[in-house]
């Protein structure tokens, strides 16, 4: 069960569900992984699709871009990384790591670099933070779907603190940065 969000099916979402779905969909963008060449957002003229995270403890991600549509989830964690698909007034559609996509209030959205640890590994796996990039010295073990502050990635590793504690891990084991990504 993912413990980062609760789900709501309110009634109202049933009449015209189709009507928000049909205006969600005109503004999804081609993932990052099938385009290297990201369109930069209509908005802020970021590039699109970008990570960010989540700035509150509590994010309603809505069925479309404005308070009056009704609310698809609700994410309960600051600092989870999500990717930016779209941009469109004020809001920001965005995808968590288990691909579950709704629009949030640009304000609830920060530049600060966050990742998951394997979010994809459902069993008790430990992946190891690393004393220097390439290093031998273990500095932690982190289960999966911990979440990282990232420091900077050179396209193979990155750089990051989980807690207090400071280290390298492989970009591979990450969700949050893009495959080859460099981040200052």
């Amino acid at each position: 069960m993912n413990t980062q969000l609760s789900r709501v099916t309110p009634a109202a979402c049933r009449g015209p569900f189709l009507l928000y779905l049909l205006v969600a969909i005109a503004f999804i963008p081609a993932a990052a992984q099938d385009s290297p060449d990201r369109k930069a957002g209509t908005v802020t003229g970021l590039p699109l699709p970008r990570f960010v995270s989540l700035k509150a403890d509590e994010v309603n991600a809505r069925v479309g871009p404005g308070s009056d549509y009704p609310i698809a989830f609700v994410f309960h964690r600051a600092g989870l990384p999500v990717e930016i698909l779209a941009e469109f007034e004020n809001w920001r559609k965005i995808r968590d790591s288990d691909g579950g996509t709704g629009w949030v209030a640009s304000a609830l959205v920060s530049g600060r670099r966050t990742a998951i640890v394997t979010p994809w590994v459902r069993e008790r796996t430990l992946i190891q933070l690393m004393s220097s990039k390439g290093g031998s010295t273990i500095v932690a073990q982190m289960e999966p779907k911990a979440i990282l502050d990232i420091v900077g990635c050179d396209g193979e590793a990155c750089e990051a603190y989980v807690g207090n504690t400071k280290g390298w891990v492989g970009q591979k084991s990450l969700w949050g940065v893009y495959p080859g990504e460099t981040v200052k």
